[in-house]
């Protein structure tokens, strides 16, 4: 009885529907079939299908097509077993403060500097290669390219598409077609596909709002359909769908030697993302949301709900455009496409703290004296050479 009560509740009308409307007028009649909330269950088992399809097309598809455009994993030195410093990497973190560090190292018999090193190595071994990347990369881009222009095709013809205030003609009262039915449950799958495959994908430094995109996402397109705005959704996911392909290919080219490909794929995918995301989505999609929905009837909670919806996504844009807006700068200042902001990159061998370390022991002069040695343990191998004499003075 409590389980029927709160679903009487959750789906009374006045959440979903304009005023003086019922579920009773989506009922499907005289040859027209409206949209139904009980529609999208179809969704979870054709999630499941997307990630088998997904693992399918990395293994047969992405894998050899990495190594078609020359992907190469970097090769990583492995670590030696240490049991004090693993099991501190497990329980308390991947970057130790230098004090801690040197605990460790006092505790391991080793050299801070040997410390450090065994910590960097040890987080490039948990760290993604550059073909997983592509792999992710690739299986996004097939599908947001076969979306967009699957929806564009759909679409095309659609006045909504071109005059979105048309999206509000006769609302709720708009008959559901098959092939916008089929895109939008597409679309919906797709996305809790990426909710279930999080915890296995590439781990960016946007993760979080990576999460918030996604179940806004998911929201959005489920209210939309159950409230029959399959009209302003489709707009919606065309419009992301339309820069999303390009950034997954700028991505897929990043990981290979074809340098001037990716740099020209970013900077068209700034352009459409910047045009689509922060031009036509608060001008045309916010505003026919805000405005011209309620020309015909008054606001409900459905109204507000969407458009509090509509704005979380607009700030994630804003957010997304300050990340692009820095690799902007960065591509303008050094002429070529460098890596994502949002990614962790593998650590070399000899960090820099290191090397400013053994510019300020020559500085300083302690490495000048016959068999001195640096405070933390052995010699390196350069202030070594300068001690023995073996570097030629200017």
């Amino acid at each position: 009885m409590m389980w029927s009560s709160l679903n009487e509740w959750f789906w009374q009308d006045r959440f979903w529907l304009p005023p003086n409307n019922t579920w009773a007028v989506l009922e499907d009649r005289d040859g027209l079939v409206f949209a139904h909330p009980r529609d999208l269950l179809a969704a979870l088992p054709l999630a499941l299908a997307l990630v088998v399809m997904r693992f399918t097309f990395e293994r047969f598809v992405g894998l050899p097509l990495s190594r078609l455009l020359g992907v190469r994993d970097q090769a990583r030195k492995p670590v030696k077993p240490n049991a004090t410093l693993e099991k501190y990497f497990l329980t308390k973190g991947w970057k130790p403060k230098e004090p801690q560090m040197a605990l460790l190292a006092a505790q391991c018999g080793l050299t801070l500097q040997q410390t450090q090193r065994w910590f960097r190595r040890r987080r490039n071994q948990d760290r993604p290669c550059l073909t997983k990347k592509f792999c992710e990369a690739s299986w996004r881009f097939s599908f947001y390219a076969c979306a967009f222009f699957g929806g564009l095709s759909i679409l095309y013809h659609e006045s909504w598409l071109w005059m979105p205030e048309m999206c509000w003609d006769n609302y709720p009262l708009q008959p559901l077609k098959p092939a916008l039915y089929y895109w939008y449950l597409l679309e919906l799958s797709f996305y809790i596909s990426l909710l279930m495959t999080l915890p296995f994908d590439v781990r960016r430094k946007d993760f979080k709002e990576q999460v918030a995109h996604h179940f806004v996402t998911i929201i959005l397109i489920s209210f939309s359909y159950s409230s029959n705005l399959l009209r302003i959704g489709s707009l919606v996911l065309l419009l992301h769908d339309a820069s999303d392909y390009l950034l997954e290919a700028g991505k897929m080219f990043n990981y290979t030697p074809w340098r001037k490909v990716c740099d020209t794929l970013f900077i068209v995918f700034s352009l459409v993302f910047f045009y689509t995301r922060l031009v036509l989505f608060p001008t045309r999609i916010l505003y026919t949301t805000y405005y011209d929905s309620i020309a015909q009837w008054d606001t409900f909670f459905g109204y507000y709900f969407c458009n509090t919806l509509l704005m979380a996504l607009q700030l994630l844009h804003v957010f997304w455009s300050c990340l692009i807006l820095r690799m902007i700068y960065s591509f303008v200042k050094k002429g070529r496409m460098e890596k994502d902001v949002r990614s962790d990159v593998e650590e070399s061998d000899s960090s820099d703290g290191e090397v400013a370390q053994e510019h300020l022991l020559l500085k300083n002069g302690a490495a000048h004296r016959p068999g001195a040695a640096p405070a933390d343990g052995p010699r390196s191998r350069l202030v070594g050479r300068v001690a023995n004499g073996h570097t030629a003075t200017t």
